[in-house]
């Protein structure tokens, strides 16, 4: 019986000779945050600017006529627990979820971790040069919006009361939604490195961290539309692991794997085919040697050589 090789991710040992050193990855990861922290802080003070463009997007949603941000807030705002624990998962999820999910990843899915890694990294420094280049005021400070601050009306806020003097964080970077993108890739990974038929719901995430973003008043639907479109143009360059095809393709060694296995099981099918249609040989004194059984015993022999190779 012929053995195929698996080809996708499965909960066995991780391979380990695609896990890169432990202390480089820190320090790499470690590095690529800092240098994005340091850029974000180097687009502060343009704050007529920010409101400037901050209308130009709010504008620019009405002509497209998509659903004002104040219709989701509204719903949150009906029950202070529930807009507290949007507020919540805005400040505490995002960091802890990415990082919680890039160390499992180098643990059991080193390749995949490495593809996710480059995705993070280019969405990141994608969403940077946009921070630079256009900067924006949340719709949270936008008076023509008139909408709620909610984290600092009803808390937790993980920014300053005057964003313009704001040393923590700059508060006028609100396009992209690297809070969206960086759900999204999240979920993209788990789906792409498991095979539980509950992987669909890492979905969840992106879709709740949406919904927090717009109704806790700190980005735009423009602001994740953005950045999906980013990422979709990331996920077209850097492909998953394995393949150049997409989600759920083989490995290389998988593929010359099974394409060996293939070869064998065809050379097997062959030579059945042209020992049926053979005579059987005789030997001087009239009896018929049983070729069939021992060519198909030889095939069979070079076939299981060829496959374990």
């Amino acid at each position: 019986m012929t053995t195929y090789a698996r080809t996708e991710p499965t909960d066995q040992e991780p391979d380990i000779r695609a896990r890169p050193p432990l202390v480089r990855e820190f320090l790499l990861v470690a590095g690529l945050f800092l240098a994005y922290k340091l850029g974000r802080r180097a687009a502060n003070g343009h704050v007529e600017e920010a409101f400037r463009n901050a209308g130009n997007v709010w504008d620019l949603e009405r002509a497209l006529h998509l659903p004002g941000e104040g219709a989701v807030q509204g719903l949150l705002l009906h029950s202070q627990p529930l807009i507290q624990a949007a507020n919540t998962y805005y400040a505490a999820v995002h960091f802890p979820a990415t990082a919680l999910f890039l160390v499992w990843l180098y643990w059991r899915r080193p390749l995949h971790y490495l593809w996710s890694r480059r995705v993070l990294a280019v969405l990141t420094g994608g969403a940077l040069v946009l921070h630079l280049a256009v900067p924006l005021a949340p719709p949270r400070m936008l008076p023509a919006a008139g909408l709620v601050d909610t984290g600092q009306v009803y808390g937790p806020t993980v920014y300053g009361a005057t964003p313009a003097t704001d040393t923590m964080a700059n508060q006028f970077a609100a396009m992209p939604s690297l809070h969206v993108g960086w759900a999204a890739t999240v979920a993209l990974g788990l789906i792409a490195a498991t095979r539980s038929r509950w992987r669909w719901l890492w979905l969840l995430h992106p879709a709740i961290t949406l919904l927090v973003v717009v109704a806790t008043a700190n980005h735009y639907w423009l602001d994740a539309i953005v950045v999906v479109a980013m990422l979709a143009v990331t996920l077209a360059v850097l492909r998953i692991p394995g393949s150049g095809k997409g989600p759920g393709a083989r490995t290389g060694m998988s593929a010359r794997t099974d394409g060996m296995r293939g070869d064998a099981v065809r050379m097997e099918g062959d030579a059945r085919s042209y020992v049926a249609a053979s005579p059987p040989a005789r030997t001087p004194a009239g009896d018929a040697v049983p070729v069939r059984a021992a060519a198909e015993s030889a095939v069979r022999a070079a076939a299981d050589t060829g496959a374990g190779r």
